[in-house]
């Protein structure tokens, strides 16, 4: 439902699905890296655009526990180098530092080589002061193995105080620092949500973008937000 009258209501919460790199690759003839490379620079982009626009937490769905099982041993490999490089950039680290913006990377790193966890720690430990915009990097990441990962930890715990309810799993699970999602963006004209963070989207408001993730502009997320702003969540009510 939308609201009577327009208004500027910026998500606190958005998740971002930045779908169609592949696709975008092939139509423009870039490289797959290339295309790699301009979607993790175009994310970086988008944070500070949603912190302007007066967002302050933002998660970025960059692989997923399928595409780790999925993908070509080459493209993941071409991955695995683009974020360790992304994670030591200085200009990168820059501009976090500039817009007081920290990065928590969350996920089964252990499925990760030890050189890539290594530099996603690193860029963890250089932006840990920030506390101006909270940037959440999904790497080796699944909904459904978030949940059982969560039910696992409290069955085979050796405490007989842990019950089975809502907040026990939610403390458990590995994305329990973060917070219900507001808004979730996929882009490339998919209209699935393949999964994203199920327990924080159960009352998260959804938008499809045509765009694919590289040619995603500042434009096109002020169109999500706007859309956003004119809705009336009831949450159940």
């Amino acid at each position: 439902m939308r609201k009577s009258s327009q208004s500027w209501n910026p998500p606190r919460h958005i998740a971002i699905i930045p779908d169609g790199n592949r696709r975008w690759s092939k139509e423009n003839k870039f490289s797959l890296m290339s295309s790699y490379d301009l979607g993790i620079k175009k994310f970086i982009d988008v944070s500070i655009w949603a912190k302007e626009l007066g967002v302050n937490t933002i998660s970025v769905w960059a692989l997923s526990t399928e595409n780790l099982v999925n993908r070509s041993r080459m493209e993941l490999n071409t991955l695995f180098r683009l974020y360790n490089r992304a994670s030591r950039d200085p200009n990168i680290l820059q501009t976090l530092d500039r817009n007081n913006a920290r990065v928590r990377v969350v996920g089964n790193t252990k499925a990760l080589p030890k050189y890539l966890r290594d530099s996603l720690k690193y860029l963890e430990n250089k932006s840990k002061k920030n506390d101006g915009l909270s940037i959440n990097v999904l790497v080796g990441y699944g909904g459904k193995e978030d949940i059982l990962y969560a039910v696992k930890r409290i069955v085979e715990s050796k405490s007989r105080s842990i019950k089975l309810t809502y907040d026990a799993i939610k403390e458990n699970l590995r994305t329990s620092m973060l917070p219900d999602i507001d808004l979730i963006i996929r882009t490339s004209g998919e209209m699935r949500l393949s999964g994203l963070l199920p327990w924080q989207a159960c009352y998260s408001e959804l938008y499809f973008s045509k765009k694919y993730w590289p040619s995603f502009d500042k434009r096109d997320l002020k169109r999500a937000i706007s859309s956003y702003s004119e809705r009336n969540r009831r949450f159940g009510k």
